[in-house]
């Protein structure tokens, strides 16, 4: 396309057709994204039994993912950029799935650990093809909402992943569980095709690999983008460290409640609306103070999961989402809004903060598992109060030392949260 047409041509606007087909696919690819990504997290129990494993390796079956997710970002962001939005959107999704079936017939521990591995790489492709597409084909004014939009699907993939593998496993198995999340993936692989327009305001680039490295290394050494990074480590290491532990202790006495422990999850798209209410927060404290806020939220929402009751945990597990979900929110907005501010590559500072994020996963959930084979409950608590902590201290300083920040009403750049979940 010539610079002309695409100057002429700003972007599909909310409540055109091209925007409801684009909003419908993102939520479907994010919905099946997350979803295939952790279905293995409730799950985790039963693997150790599957294949024979402690509680503690369990956990490698979601932390090869995410571990390679992070890293795939990196790559998959310059291959976006050469071969176009919509081609690798679809064919994430599709790779994903195949690879999703394949792992649902693997006879070793070891070779489901390096299949999720691959999982992950290819997964990476779709959050980082979908946030670019968001931001080159939605009319500007349009961004936040349908970001948020975008959201809710990956929030509600984070839903489905949790709810529907354990009644699945109950009636096939593993194999079953695995067979039917892959298959949602394929699916809305194909819903893509005929659901998202083709990219108008697409122009390849081939970024040198000195130009992708050296951008994501940069990044953090602005001050309070590095802070936001860590911050990301310590929110997402405390999340999935909490629901990594919760399905031992969920099968555990004086539990012990079976496939029935799946309902607990339902606490989980009570975070669906979570990003909306952080906006909110923020629009009246400033952003900085909200992550604040949430932070030590999180942490007395910690503390209510670990109370010995359905109730208290039920309830404390849903709120832990939803602080969770509306802290990401923040945190990956500010970090984008900080390098737009300061002159550097936003692309760079989201990579950057997402590399964070997922590595806090990978590490922190395999703690956490550990931490409860060895020393049971009271010692994943601890874990996640001390990572509370840190994330009280670092968004203190980051927002001590952001004070020309901008707070999210007045702003028009769309959030660049991948995930939810």
């Amino acid at each position: 396309m010539n610079q002309v047409s695409a100057t002429v041509w700003a972007g599909h606007p909310a409540g055109t057709p091209g925007h409801r087909r684009l909003v419908l696919g993102l939520m479907a690819g994010g919905l099946a994204n997350f979803s295939l990504m952790y279905y293995v997290q409730p799950l985790l129990p039963l693997l150790a039994r599957h294949y024979g494993v402690s509680s503690a390796d369990s956990a490698h079956a979601l932390s090869a993912t995410t571990l390679t997710m992070a890293f795939g970002l990196l790559l998959m962001g310059p291959l976006a950029d050469r071969v176009g939005r919509v081609r690798l959107m679809r064919w994430s999704l599709l790779t994903s799935g195949v690879i999703g079936i394949i792992s649902a017939v693997i006879p070793s521990w070891d070779g489901l650990v390096i299949v999720r591995g691959l999982l992950g790489l290819s997964l990476a492709g779709f959050p980082v093809a979908a946030l670019a597409y968001l931001r080159e084909e939605v009319l500007a004014s349009d961004h936040l909402r349908t970001n948020a939009a975008y959201i809710a699907g990956t929030a509600l993939g984070g839903a489905v992943g949790r709810l529907l593998p354990g009644p699945l496993a109950e009636l096939g198995g593993w194999p079953l569980a695995s067979l039917v999340m892959s298959g949602i993936t394929l699916s809305a692989g194909l819903a893509l095709v005929v659901l998202l327009p083709a990219s108008r305001r697409f122009q390849p680039h081939r970024p040198s690999t000195r130009e992708v490295l050296l951008g994501v290394v940069s990044a953090p050494r602005d001050p309070v983008v590095a802070l936001l990074c860590v911050a990301a480590f310590v929110a997402n290491g405390t999340f999935v460290g909490v629901y990594n532990a919760i399905g031992f202790r969920l099968q555990a006495p004086p539990f012990s409640l079976g496939v029935a422990a799946s309902l607990l999850y339902l606490a989980y798209p009570i975070g669906i609306a979570a990003p909306g209410v952080a906006r909110r927060l923020a629009d009246r404290t400033g952003r900085g103070l909200a992550a604040v806020i949430t932070f030590a939220a999180l942490g007395v929402a910690v503390v209510a999961i670990s109370l010995p009751s359905l109730v208290a945990m039920f309830v404390g597990l849903g709120a832990v989402t939803f602080v969770f979900l509306g802290l990401h929110s923040l945190l990956s907005g500010w970090v984008v809004d900080r390098a737009r501010r300061r002159g550097r590559g936003t692309a760079q500072a989201s990579s950057a903060y997402l590399l964070a994020f997922y590595t806090g996963s990978t590490l922190a959930g395999a703690l956490a598992t550990s931490l409860w084979a060895s020393s049971g409950w009271l010692a994943v608590e601890v874990m996640g109060l001390v990572l509370c902590t840190i994330g009280v201290g670092v968004a203190a300083l980051a927002n001590s030392s952001d004070r020309d920040a901008v707070r999210p009403a007045v702003r028009t750049e769309p959030e660049v949260s991948d995930t939810a979940n």
